[in-house]
């Protein structure tokens, strides 16, 4: 979809409709795949007589070469298990194969998906329990950050089966120019009104044009839902409705639209889902903008690119997303999870897997080479008590936002509800604008359809 004013409404229409019908088509082959699983067949060994478990992962570029590096090193430290690692795309593009791979009875032993999938995966039957799992595992508990977990992550995520663990986990932060905002006597804002100050402040304008941008942020579900928390709202009414945050979600889609259309200050990125987000990536390193939000997964990559010639050569800075009435972030990234049917033996090397990444040297590992957030507990405390973030101050700052994250529903239609409901018209409202209580409202009807 173009990022322009008024043109997006045939294209936002079009991709919701696509992704109803791939998300009806998911429903009816998970329904079918679960009443079908139950006699799985044998495991396949590699040629060196190791068992062996298909992973499929969702991301290429550094992530992939860490991961990658990970499993060999798994492969160097034991000689029972091999994990089959197969690139399936970016995170929609996974979930798609995922779902004609269980309509076939063909699903990998592990994969991982966006956390608000997990619900609806869970209650079609499609996932395998891992309580009896981590029982059975040498030392039991697996000693995950709790915010990360299933417990943290979702409400009354703790009192339900255990069906999925924490892989790369994330929450979105601020970034910054260091030098632009010490140029100007600026301090990351902490509040909605000192953003809006700030980013009028760094807008630089050029004739008819903005040389500089003062915000930028992809207009997507993960980050409205941060404003509706901070604005002291709750996706879900107590009945456990769509209610959408209410005034509060109003009051969130209203402060981009007031960044946008009214300061002309925030930078709205062109394309869809995860285009936008390279977009606003891109357009910070370039110096088109001077402060961001995206998520920490990009911690590393910015740091990295931002210290190289070519994009201006400047310090990048890492703040806590500013507040309204309070502060509030939601987690995001994607959980590890094991498709029920694979054979027994391919389970046990998945989950022998599975527990050997949440250790806290490859937690850590993981965590220190890519932005990611550490998942185990004894790895966070020895990244603290070690000095990793007292050297590394960006890296804390997603780690200290955990104790404002707000938990996702434990509901089967969150995803449906997100991907269908309430992004497209996100992008309708802000961009087109349309008035943004009647595009909620809309969006509340459009979820309770079923």
């Amino acid at each position: 979809m173009s990022g322009g004013g008024g043109g997006g409404g045939g294209a936002a229409r079009r991709a919701f409709c696509s992704r109803r019908d791939a998300l009806r088509a998911l429903a009816a082959s998970i329904a079918a795949a679960a009443g079908a699983a139950g006699l799985p067949g044998c495991a396949r060994r590699s040629p060196d007589g190791r068992v062996e478990a298909s992973l499929w992962f969702a991301y290429g570029g550094k992530n992939r070469e860490v991961l990658l590096s990970l499993i060999d090193q798994f492969h160097r430290e034991q000689g029972r298990y091999r994990i089959a690692a197969v690139y399936q795309g970016d995170y929609f593009e996974a979930l798609a194969k995922l779902r004609t791979a269980l309509a076939a009875r063909a699903a990998p032993a592990l994969t991982h998906v966006v956390g608000e999938v997990v619900p609806y995966l869970a209650e079609a039957g499609a996932l395998e329990p891992l309580d009896r799992f981590v029982a059975a595992a040498p030392g039991g508990d697996l000693d995950v950050v709790e915010a990360l977990g299933q417990a943290g992550t979702f409400v009354g995520g703790g009192e339900r089966p255990l069906v999925c663990l924490p892989f790369n986990r994330s929450t979105p932060i601020a970034y910054y120019n260091r030098g632009v905002f010490r140029e100007l006597g600026l301090s990351p804002p902490s509040t909605w009104d000192e953003l809006r100050a700030a980013a009028a402040r760094l807008c630089v304008r050029d004739g008819g044009g903005t040389r500089r941008w003062g915000f930028e942020c992809p207009i997507d579900w993960w980050f409205w839902a941060a404003l509706v928390g901070q604005a002291g709202g709750d996706l879900l009414g107590p009945d456990g409705a769509p209610a959408f945050g209410g005034e509060a979600g109003v009051r969130a889609l209203r402060f981009w639209q007031a960044l946008v259309h009214e300061d002309r200050t925030m930078k709205p990125p062109p394309g869809r889902d995860y285009n936008a987000w390279q977009v606003t990536n891109a357009d910070f390193l370039a110096g088109r903008v001077a402060m961001i939000w995206t998520s920490t997964a990009f911690l590393r990559y910015l740091e990295d690119n931002a210290g190289q010639a070519g994009a201006g050569k400047f310090e990048v800075g890492a703040a806590p997303l500013p507040r309204d009435v309070r502060a509030s972030v939601p987690t995001g990234g994607t959980m590890f999870v094991m498709p029920r049917g694979a054979p027994p033996a391919a389970q046990e090397a998945a989950f022998a897997f599975l527990r050997w990444m949440m250790q806290p040297e490859q937690a850590n590992a993981w965590a220190t080479r890519t932005g990611y957030m550490p998942v185990s507990r004894r790895g966070l405390e020895a990244l603290t008590q070690g000095g990793y973030y007292a050297a590394h101050p960006n890296d804390r700052v997603a780690v200290d936002q955990l104790a404002h994250a707000a938990p996702w529903p434990w509901s089967p239609d969150l995803f449906r509800v997100q991907r269908e409901a309430v992004q497209p018209r996100l992008e309708e409202a802000v961009l087109a604008p349309r008035d943004a209580a009647e595009t909620l409202a809309e969006a509340v009807r459009a979820a309770r359809e079923q």
